[in-house]
């Protein structure tokens, strides 16, 4: 009786110990104090740590200046619910996703707003969010830092769009995490220059970003992952913002590699970074000679007109327009992995049409089609109307659309060149997948944004997806693609369709990410050549003020 006794504890022992054996312990102790994380919903292999502060509230006298230390805390933190999102604060205009101020902000997709999980907007709003299948601390499990889009103005890192249960399940450490928007993230003011050590002043939400990886490297250990082996990631404004993380000298040393979906420094298309004189004359302007300690003192609801646009050249974190750091080969050395969607356009940016082309190029004349590309490409015009031929409203439409998609996809292939050049490994893709939305093919097709989910892996992402076994497979695939690229920058593995590594705008061929994955077969090298001379154009031309 006593041996069956024995046997029995034994055993129940086992049942109980089993799953904490699986994944890393509940508590996890980190720099500012000990955590206690949960099992993920779905991904029993899984631990998820929220609301982790991984920097103080950016409010009062914090308001506009760099990230402060955490406050350490006694006794056990729970870290099972999200922080609350930044908010944007009452800006007076909002640029598109990842184009840094230069138009109107579409309206997100439906399911592309915080979900009730989170709580209301807010100044209080640098959370990191941690979700691990390391088995103990010192797993050193590779690690994927996220940067979400939303124009600089929305998004927030416990959206539902990036859970990181199930890309998590597959190796990696997942990290989200919360940075500032419009008027608190990138307000410039001669004024915020001069007491910033620096001479510059803008790029507060950047400064979260660079705090955020800082804080992995001292803290992500404890999570079972590799401080050495990080990637960030991000689209849309994400992306943009991974784009200056590449160029920026105070970035170099925090991440080893690179992934961004639908975005670079410039934004999603060509075009000039804004300037630091130019941003700041536009804070002075907006303050109306209220100084900068009154501003500090007023409510949020009282700070009406003051402009945020995203990125700025301030000199410091971003010495300089970041195109000439790239070509000049002056940016960081790490590993990218770049790319963009087959119908950027339906979501109403990018290319000389953006603001004019509406969803997919709709509403678009020829006439404004033809100015538009005046406007933009000067005397180079003609040749891109001969290569975007348009003789009525209807061949415009379509021309604006075929546009937009090439020139994000020129802007993201020369990202992987640049890094090519610099002796770094480089992969492009280009998404051309229609997803199942409310069990039909979405009326959006591949549209901005439509590549995350599959990334992912996240069949819940939005509400409405409703996958299919072809979406499925898909998912499946292309998040083994970035976790191979996450753990080693390489995205290729064991029957995955062979991605070949990009080299050279005028002869590398992108993964199209379709149905069936597989390389393109031709490159357009006619328009990549013009995409290519109209940037040096770009270049050259006198910066404006």
């Amino acid at each position: 009786m006593k041996r069956i006794a024995l046997l029995l504890a034994a055993a129940t022992m086992a049942v109980v110990t089993a799953p904490i054996s699986a994944m890393i312990q509940e508590q996890v102790k980190i720099d500012t104090g000990v955590l206690a994380g949960a099992a993920a919903a779905t991904q029993p292999s899984v631990r998820v740590f929220k609301g982790i502060p991984f920097a103080a509230p950016p409010l009062n006298e914090n308001r506009w200046r760099a990230p402060q230390p955490a406050a350490k805390w006694d006794g056990v933190r729970s870290a099972d619910a999200f922080g609350a999102p930044c908010t944007a604060g009452p800006i007076a205009g909002r640029g598109g996703p990842g184009r840094a101020g230069r138009g109107p902000a579409p309206t997100p997709p439906a399911g592309a707003q915080a979900p009730p999980r989170e709580p209301a907007r807010s100044e209080d709003c640098l959370y990191a969010n941690v979700w691990t299948s390391a088995k103990a601390a010192g797993d050193r499990r590779p690690v994927m830092v996220w940067i979400y889009g939303g124009g600089f103005t929305g998004g927030s890192g416990g959206m539902s769009w990036y859970d990181g249960e199930n890309l998590a399940a597959k190796g990696p450490v997942i990290v989200t995490f919360n940075y500032r928007l419009g008027t608190l993230g990138f307000f410039a003011h001669p004024d915020l220059a001069k007491e910033s050590g620096h001479n510059a002043s803008g790029n507060y939400g950047m400064m979260d970003a660079i705090a955020a990886l800082q804080w992995v490297k001292r803290n992500i250990a404890a999570f079972g992952g590799d401080p050495n082996n990080v990637t960030v990631a991000g689209e849309s404004a994400g992306a943009n913002m991974v784009g200056a993380l590449v160029g920026s000298p105070q970035a170099r040393g925090l991440f080893n590699r690179a992934i961004a979906e639908s975005g670079g420094w410039m934004g999603l298309t060509m075009a000039r970074m804004r300037s630091s004189s130019e941003a700041q004359a536009a804070g002075s302007k907006a303050a109306d000679g209220r100084t900068i300690a009154e501003l500090r003192a007023r409510p949020l609801d009282e700070l009406t007109g003051l402009p945020g646009g995203g990125l700025v050249v301030d000199g410091y974190l971003i010495p300089e327009d970041l195109s000439y750091t790239f070509a000049n080969g002056k940016q960081n050395a790490v590993d990218v992995l770049t790319g963009s969607n087959k119908d950027e356009a339906n979501f109403g940016i990018c290319g000389p049409t953006a603001g004019l082309a509406g969803r997919g190029g709709q509403g678009m004349t020829l006439d404004a089609f033809k100015s538009a590309a005046d406007r933009k490409f000067g005397e180079m015009a003609g040749e891109y109307l001969k290569l975007y031929p348009a003789a009525s409203d209807a061949d415009a439409q379509r021309a604006a659309h075929e546009a937009c998609a090439d020139e994000i996809s020129w802007n993201m292939r020369q990202w992987a060149a640049a890094q090519a050049k610099a002796g770094k490994k480089a992969y492009t893709y280009f998404f051309t997948h229609v997803q199942t939305v409310n069990g039909q093919p979405s009326p959006q097709g591949a549209t901005h944004t439509a590549e995350i989910s599959f990334a992912w892996n996240n069949p819940k992402g939005q509400p409405t997806q409703t996958w299919n076994d072809v979406d499925t497979k898909l998912a499946d695939t292309m998040s083994s693609y970035w976790v191979n690229f996450i753990t080693n920058g390489d995205p290729n593995g064991k029957s995955l369709p062979e991605w070949p590594r990009f080299k050279d705008v005028a002869t590398s061929k992108v993964m199209v990410l379709g149905d069936t994955p597989q390389p393109e077969s031709a490159v357009p090298a006619a328009k990549l050549a013009f995409y290519q001379a109209a940037f040096q154009r770009l270049l050259k031309s006198p910066v404006s003020n």
